[in-house]
């Protein structure tokens, strides 16, 4: 087949919108989300942050902060195993698909609920708590709803597929799928095949991926490197007893 001849196949077997959804989309929402954390961080640096909100109140924070974290680190990694990694390569070494499928949908529904618990009850804080309500704005309340569509999507997806259903192998369709858009060679035609439920959670996701630059999101993608060269924070004490210990040159008290 030649290169001219793949587009027009791809077409007729996953139709307009299949290519549209499979293949347009998801480079468009790559795009955006390269290019709006480079515009991001060049015009609003000093924006890039969680806009914390643990000096309003931290009883709640201690308890979902967590538990979402700890949920998404979890099924992150399921996620990059599970999309990255091909099929042949874990049964080379010597993992089967049915320990494979048992732990990913064991580890994938613990994670799955840990993380929407979690969520919960941030939201929860975020609206039930008058300080932190007044500090949430409009681009929040979207990240929350487009976040909590995409976990609970996934985590409906892998239930009615794997534990309500007869089991659904993703690894046949949608990861050798995600791994053509990096390969510049999409295949639409394995996504317009796979549960409504699993196209929906992958639609979400990519939607979320386009957003992601714009919210507070972006400190996903930050560590605190600077702290390991910066200079030390000198406090001054303000008591009214200094000690019998007599200040160095210098730090003699004012006023």
């Amino acid at each position: 087949m030649t290169a001219s001849a793949q587009p027009v196949t791809l077409a007729a077997e996953a139709g307009t919108g299949g290519v549209l959804l499979w293949v347009a989309l998801p480079y468009v929402c790559l795009a955006v989300f390269v290019l709006g954390h480079i515009w991001r961080y060049r015009y609003d640096k000093f924006g890039w942050t969680t806009r914390s909100s643990q000096l309003y109140e931290r009883r709640l924070l201690r308890i979902g902060s967590p538990l979402f974290h700890f949920g998404i680190l979890v099924v992150l990694i399921g996620h990059v195993v599970g999309l990255i990694v091909p099929k042949s390569w874990t049964e080379a070494v010597g993992v089967s698909e049915n320990v494979y499928h048992i732990g990913a949908v064991v580890l994938g529904t613990v994670a799955g609920v840990a993380t929407l618990g979690g969520i919960a009850i941030l939201i929860y804080r975020r609206r039930t708590v008058g300080p932190v309500f007044s500090a949430t704005t409009r681009n929040d309340k979207a990240m929350y709803v487009s976040l909590t569509a995409t976990i609970v999507l996934g985590l409906a997806a892998t239930v009615v597929a794997n534990i309500a259903g007869g089991g659904y192998d993703y690894r046949e369709t949608i990861s050798p799928w995600f791994r053509s858009i990096f390969s510049l060679q999409p295949d639409p035609v394995l996504m317009t095949g796979a549960p409504v439920l699993f196209q929906l959670h992958a639609l979400s996701a990519l939607l979320l991926f386009a957003a992601w630059p714009f919210t507070r999101l972006v400190h996903m993608l930050t560590a605190p490197l600077g702290y390991l060269t910066r200079p030390y924070i000198v406090y001054r004490s303000r008591d009214t007893t200094l000690g019998t210990r007599t200040p160095p040159r210098g730090w003699e008290r004012t006023g």
